[in-house]
């Protein structure tokens, strides 16, 4: 094919009067594209720093106004005596029978509860926070069930608080709210 007929064939519309003449592009040097792809690493790079230098003058704020005893020593003044440490918590089971069977059946292991005692003459107390069902016996496994109703649940409470269960359970009906 010659150069004349590929012109016309490749020429957006037929030789007319309205359409000017096809024209060859001119030659000109191959564009060269910068770093399109590689334009992120510099604006990770500046994020970096400025993370890292907010951690250091965090660091430097903490150093300065936290002392601590360390610093404390530095300066000379005399660290702040150190106590006994605090006594572990020592946990026991409570059984204790909750006057609505109802509401014991919806309790599983693990959950939290308040236990409320009601009395006739007052109203009611709070006498343990956040106790936690460590038990629900089946009302099949109750050994020697009262006559009285109501349902047994085994908390996890400290001791003092185990000892005011029982207390309150001798002279008040208890409820539970889950927590």
């Amino acid at each position: 094919m010659s150069s004349d007929t590929l012109d016309a064939f490749l020429s957006p519309c037929p030789p007319a009067p309205s359409c000017p003449p096809a024209r060859r592009v001119p030659a000109f040097a191959p564009l060269r594209v910068g770093p399109g792809r590689y334009r992120l690493r510099p604006v990770l790079r500046r994020r970096r720093r400025t993370a890292s230098g907010a951690l250091a003058l965090i660091a430097a704020v903490l150093a300065v106004a936290g002392g601590g005893q360390a610093a404390q020593a530095s300066r000379g003044a005399s660290p702040p005596a150190a106590g006994p440490p605090p006594a572990a918590v020592r946990m026991v089971s409570a059984p204790v029978r909750i006057a609505d069977a109802a509401t014991v059946r919806l309790l599983r292991p693990g959950d939290r509860v308040d236990v409320v005692a009601a009395e006739r003459a007052g109203p009611p107390r709070l006498v343990a926070a956040g106790a936690r069902v460590a038990r629900v016996p089946a009302p099949e496994q109750e050994a020697g069930a009262a006559g009285d109703g109501g349902a047994l649940v085994v908390l996890s409470v400290p001791r003092d608080t185990a000892r005011e269960l029982v207390g309150a359970a001798a002279t008040a009906r208890l409820a539970v709210a889950l927590c």
